[in-house]
């Protein structure tokens, strides 16, 4: 008979006692559970099934991480499937962006995108350029922009300190631009040397004096940075169109604090509009208010939804004169991104970019402005054929926030307004944010702009165009209802020009 060491004996008695105290525990603890579910009135589920009704809440949080991994098709999920967010990853790790076999793109839903390519394209060594486009023709400091795709607003505090880095110097590879968001312009947005967009939000975070208020002073420290470009008045945003910028008092750390002019430790809650600008001629003085005290270009950014206030101030620029005009509009979408909003803003208010873009050009091609004033594309476009469309309804500029996002290693988690977020891009936890290489990530981020926008000229080569911004609407046809497409510029035609103050805004 074998006989088994003493200590073996002894170890096997351990593991016994401990298996049994664990289930006495187990045990022990489902009746405090069921004590506790039959005797409360506040959940019926757990009052009916008490314990058992429990995990129904389990599954149902972990039910948004196992559909994009076991259970969703390529070209399911919201607000991005798995086909966006694989070609990001690809374009960010400088991947071969070719497929095999065939696409797994729905060609024939209404909507859908189709560009009519040239029978006689442009030959490869003819090449196709992405040309460099002039913004501010009127101001002392003009801004000659490089890049068609660039970064969108992503605050410092709703964004954390590697991410920032890794986006500026990510832009700065790819010689594109970085906004600032509304949290004001902190020192890792210039680490990185890249061309700035300074937002100016309600709250005026960044350039606000004691008081709250928009400081000229402020105003002129800020613009002495040489790499700080433009300023963007922000007025709306497309994830909440009439809230303002949310920042939860967990994410508003000291640096954030002090970058803002705030304390530390509360939420950070911008009022829902600037109480200085009640119509769209104070809106214009506020505009020119900034561009005098910086010299720099100043536009602003809205989403749409009723146009007659367009129209509005596209007639009191007539009446002003042609250098009153902002020399940008960054048109945001419906469906556009935010650390943290109302899901009743999120879903249901502000036009799409699909609808608003294209009406924005029209608008101001009526009144003569086009030219004037440069249009900058901005909500859910993050792959060539999405920039390549709004080049043709009317972009002269894409902006994107979730693409740069998914470059950084973003798995869409959802957990932005929580601090908590796995791949550190969206919180201050200092255990959560040592998975963020800035150095590494900045070489994704640039692959990504780059990637794009090489693919983007690829369509425009396809197109028989020499420059993606030649794109124009016949270059696009949209499929309908009935699965047949028709020519977007049919389905978005151009309205007659009512001013000829396009000849006075040729520069």
């Amino acid at each position: 008979m074998l006989m088994l060491p003493q200590w073996i004996i002894s170890s096997l008695e351990l593991l016994t006692i401990l298996f049994i105290f664990a289930i006495g525990v187990g045990v022990l603890a489902v009746i405090i559970l069921f004590i506790i579910d039959v005797r409360q009135t506040g959940d019926a589920v757990r009052r009916n099934y008490p314990v058992l009704g429990r995990f129904r809440y389990l599954f149902s949080a972990l039910g948004e991480f196992f559909r994009q991994y076991f259970f969703a098709m390529d070209r399911e999920e919201m607000p991005f499937n798995r086909a966006e967010r694989e070609w990001v990853h690809r374009a960010a790790k400088g991947h071969n962006n070719t497929i095999a076999f065939g696409s797994t793109k729905r060609l024939t839903s209404p909507g859908t995108a189709i560009f009519v390519n040239c029978p006689f394209p442009t030959l490869d060594a003819d090449g196709t350029h992405t040309e460099e486009l002039q913004i501010g023709p009127y101001c002392e400091k003009p801004y000659m922009a490089g890049s068609i795709f660039n970064i969108s607003a992503m605050s410092y505090g709703s964004i954390s300190t590697p991410a920032v880095l890794a986006l500026s110097k990510g832009a700065k590879a790819a010689g594109c631009w970085i906004n600032t968001g509304e949290g004001g312009l902190s020192p890792y947005h210039l680490e990185g040397g890249a061309d700035i967009i300074m937002q100016i939000g309600t709250a005026k975070y960044g350039v606000r004096d004691e008081e709250g208020n928009l400081s000229d002073k402020k105003l002129k420290e800020t613009a002495a940075h040489e790499q700080v470009r433009m300023f963007e008045l922000k007025m709306s945003q497309g994830a909440k169109p009439g809230k303002g910028g949310i920042l939860p008092a967990i994410k508003v750390t000291p640096k954030i604090a002090e970058i803002r002019g705030i304390p530390a430790g509360e939420d950070s809650i911008s009022p829902n509009r600037h109480p200085e600008i009640d119509n769209v001629g104070e809106m214009l003085d506020m505009i020119n208010r900034i561009r005098k005290t910086t010299g720099k270009p100043v536009g602003f950014k809205a989403v749409m939804g009723a146009y007659g206030w367009l129209e509005e101030l596209c007639t009191e620029i007539q009446s002003r004169g042609i250098e009153s005009a902002p020399d940008f509009i960054t048109v945001d979408s419906g469906d556009g991104g935010t650390g943290a909003a109302p899901m009743a803003l999120m879903d249901n208010v502000g036009l799409t970019i699909k609808e608003s873009l294209p009406a924005v050009s029209d608008i101001l091609y009526k009144y003569g402005l086009r030219e004037r004033i440069r249009v900058i594309a901005s909500g859910k476009l993050v792959t060539p054929s999405e920039v390549a469309w709004a080049l043709a309804a009317g972009a002269d500029f894409i902006n994107s926030a979730r693409g740069f996002m998914f470059s950084l290693g973003c798995i869409q988690a959802l957990k932005c307004n929580k601090n908590t977020c796995p791949t550190g891009i969206t919180t201050h936890n200092k255990r959560l944010q040592k998975g963020l290489n800035p150095e590494n990530k900045a070489v994704k981020v640039a692959n990504y702009c780059l990637n794009m926008v090489h693919e983007v000229e690829v369509i425009s080569h396809s197109c028989g165009v020499r420059e993606p911004r030649r794109l124009r609407r016949h270059h696009v046809r949209i499929v309908q209802d009935n699965g047949q497409s028709i020519p977007m510029n049919e389905l978005h035609p151009r309205p007659d020009i009512i001013s000829n103050i396009s000849e006075i805004a040729s520069v």
